[in-house]
Formats: structure tokens, sequence, C-alpha cells
């Protein structure tokens, strides 16, 4: 019996022991840190786990400006960055946030923690199982990160819940800035299939519980409350004790720059900003544009364009970039198509400042700060009528519209068509209106006022 015992407390010592070494290490690797940065023993470290911070996308514009608020607000803190951009170096990372988000941040408060098994997280290391993989992946990740550097406090960034419970075993006290929830209840509603059924109840399980590890939960719309709400919740006949209520932060947008871009003089230009990941669905874009050429011919003769501006993280990515291009001369569109690649912040404005139409299609869009970057420029945005931009960015404002929804590619080139017909003055008027909406509601100040009473700074208590 007492050898029972001691083999069921042999887990709980071997953690025991790994939690000391680290803890142990960490006096001289903080040391190390802080002497390197000339910043006192007294500096407090706050940690941001973002394993692809040099995407360039909306996620990453979230991380930036938190930091950018975090320097300015409190410059005694130290702002640690997790992430797998190892081909890259701290002043290149720098260059690019400042390229592409007109971010500058300071290099003397702010560290990077590089981590050589990202792959570990990436979906194509799963072919089968992908969601407990990568879940299961990032627990390995997160392990490489604490050996190599333990902070105060920490947050992840990019929707790794199951980091939080590993975080928390150490004593450091996490939170989580949701864009999208892995799984939730409603996605699941969409399964036929038992064998799955039971393998996503079983994962979201277990996502539930690492959520759960959360001091604060921040999410980016009122569409993934609700989905996390959902998960929290879960199992249904659990009690809410203990928690967290998760809190609606909009990303910031830099609504003041593309404020003032002029609302007259558009061209005949339908733009598309967002990474070239599968789920945002560039190819029904392009279905769009082969069917609204179609249907009216003669905007051919108007020489319309789809530009199509994202970032490519890998191979991956560029590979998909060949296929859409495939798509568009097999459909007989290409002339009318450009992609550009990894654009930086003053050409994404060039266009902004010339589209008058602005495309998102992405099913069940957690957010999107491409939608609010375009109503914000003047462009009148066509969204897919589903999640964030449905319920929370494309809505009435004053009584009146701000833009479009659809979900075919017939759809999405109706509304086309129907924006590019308005008259002069229904023109201007359903610009100024987008612009005023997405100026008062999704500010980079509205973003702050959100962050600060997250209660984030508490974490370093």
């Amino acid at each position: 019996m007492a050898g029972l015992l001691l083999f069921s407390l042999l887990p709980l010592s071997v953690i025991a022991l790994c939690v000391l070494h680290l803890r142990g290490r960490s006096f001289s690797q903080r040391r190390a840190v802080l002497d390197s940065l000339s910043l006192p023993p007294s500096t407090q470290t706050f940690a941001f786990f973002h394993p692809y911070c040099n995407a360039g996308g909306g996620g990453e514009r979230v991380l930036w400006t938190a930091i950018a608020y975090i320097q300015r607000t409190r410059p005694e803190v130290l702002c640690v960055v997790y992430t797998g951009d190892i081909s890259a170096t701290k002043s290149s990372i720098l260059a690019k946030v400042e390229s592409r988000f007109s971010i500058t941040l300071s290099p003397a408060t702010l560290h990077f923690v590089f981590l050589t098994r990202r792959v570990l997280v990436e979906d194509s290391t799963y072919p089968h199982f992908t969601l407990i993989g990568q879940s299961l992946g990032s627990v390995a990740l997160v392990a490489e990160a604490l050996s190599l550097f333990v902070p105060d406090a920490y947050i992840d960034t990019m929707g790794y819940a199951f980091t939080l419970p590993v975080v928390r075993l150490l004593g450091i006290p996490a939170a989580a800035y949701v864009h999208y929830p892995t799984v939730s209840p409603p996605m699941i509603s969409r399964v036929t299939r038992r064998a799955k059924l039971i393998y996503y109840h079983a994962f979201m399980l277990l996502y539930a519980l690492a959520l759960r590890r959360a001091r604060i939960i921040m999410v980016n719309s009122s569409w993934t409350k609700k989905h996390v709400d959902a998960v929290l919740a879960y199992p249904p006949f659990g009690g809410r004790w203990g928690i967290p209520r998760p809190r609606v932060v909009y990303p910031s947008c830099d609504t003041r720059e593309m404020a003032r871009l002029p609302l007259d003089g558009r061209e005949r230009v339908i733009l598309s900003i967002a990474q070239f990941r599968p789920e945002k669905d560039h190819a029904k874009q392009i279905r769009a544009l082969h069917e609204l050429l179609r249907e009216h011919p003669d905007y051919v003769q108007q020489g319309i364009q789809l530009v199509m501006i994202g970032g490519c993280r890998n191979s991956q990515d560029e590979a998909r970039v060949e296929v859409l291009r495939k798509l568009a001369s097999d459909l007989g569109v290409e002339p009318h198509v450009q992609f550009i690649l990894n654009a930086p912040y003053p050409d994404m404005l060039a266009w902004l400042r010339r589209a008058s139409v602005g495309l998102n299609t992405m099913l069940d869009e957690h957010f999107g700060i491409n939608v609010v970057e375009f109503m914000a420029a003047g462009v009148i945005p066509i969204v897919h009528a589903s999640g964030g931009p449905l319920e929370d960015i494309v809505v009435e404002f004053q009584g009146q519209r701000t833009g479009y929804h659809a979900t075919t590619p017939s759809e999405f080139a109706s509304k086309i068509h129907e924006a590019l017909s308005l008259s002069a003055d229904e023109d201007l008027a359903i610009r100024q209106r987008a612009r005023a909406w997405a100026v008062q509601r999704f500010s980079e100040a509205e973003f702050e006022a959100g962050w600060e009473a997250s209660g984030w700074s508490k974490l370093l208590v």
C-alpha cells in the first residue's frame, strides 16, 4: 500500500523538482537579460506568448499596440515576447512593426526569446488529430519558452490555451487574449459524425479546463465572447464559481491615419487585405470577380481591379498564392487581379486611398480588423454575413447602413455592383457613416481603455 502511494506521488514529485529547477535557472537568466538592457534587478517582466509575432496580421497589431501602451504608461516594466521567428532579429522585427503598422517600439524595454520548436504548433505537423496535436505541441513549446526565461506575469495572445496550466504550475499569473476559440459548442453543433463528436467533446472539455486557468480573459468581439462563454460553461452541469468572465476589448485600428484619407476620387478598385491563410477564403473573392464580370461586362472596359494585399508567413502561404493565381487564370480574370505580398504600411495606405470597395470573405471571422481599416479609410466594406463583421463592425450607424453582407460568390458580386452603382450623394454618405462609426468605436484609444480596464497590471502585483 505504501509502495502504491509512493508511486502515485512520483509524478507530482517530478513536477515539483522541474518547477524548482526552472525557478533556480530563472534567476541567472533574468539577471543576464536585465544586465544586457541595463535595467535594474527589480524590473518586473510581462511576457507575451506569440510564436508568429512577425506575421504582420491583425493579431500582431493587437500585440504591438498592447506593448506600445505598456511602454508608454509603465516604462518600468520589461515586455518579453516568446516567438518562433528564428530567422528574424530584434531590430528587423521592430523595423517591420514600424513599416507595417506605423508603431514605434522602444528596444530598451523589450526582449525577444526565440523558440526553435515552433514546428510543434504548425497544423502541417499533424495531418490527423490536428487540434490535439497542436495543443500538446504548444505545451512543449511553452516549456521551451519557460526554460529560457521565466517572467513575472504571462499572457497568451495567439490562442494557445493549453500553455496556461503549464505557466500557472510555476506560480506565474496568466491571462489570455482570445482572437478565435479553438473549439466551442456552436462549432460542434455542425459536426454530424459520431466519432468526431466524441473527439470534439473530449477536446472541448480539456480546452475549457485549460482556459479556466487564466485569471484574466480578453476577447476581440461579442461573437468571440459568446463562444468563449459557452466554452467556459462546459460541461453544462458545472458551476460558474471561479471561472473568469471574458471582457470584450476590440482590437485597435490606426483610425487617425486612415481617417485623413479623402473620400472622393475613388477608382474601380476592389481591395482585399488579409493574410494568405486558407480560412480567409481568397478564392471566393476571385470567383466573385468572375461572376461580376460575367454579369456586368462593362467593368472590363472600366479596368476594374481586384487587389489582394496579404502577408505570407511561410512556403505554405506562398503555395496558396500560386493556387489563387492559377484560379484567376483558369477563370479568365487574371488581367484584373493583382497580388501584393507583405506590403509595407505606406503601400497599403496608398491602396486604401484608391479603393472603392473592400472585401472580407472569411466564414465566422472572429473580428475583422481589415474591415475596420476599410471603413476608417472610406472604403465601402462588403463582408461575409457571419462572425464579428456581421455582429460588431458592419452594423447600422444612426439608423443607416455602413456596408454590405454576403455569403456566396454571386451575392458578393451583386453587392459589389450595388456599391459601385450608388449615386454620388449615396456613395459619399455611406463612406462618411462607415468612417464615423469606425473612428468612434475601434480607435487605438478605445483599445487602450479596454486593455487597462481588464486589470492586466494586477498580474504583476
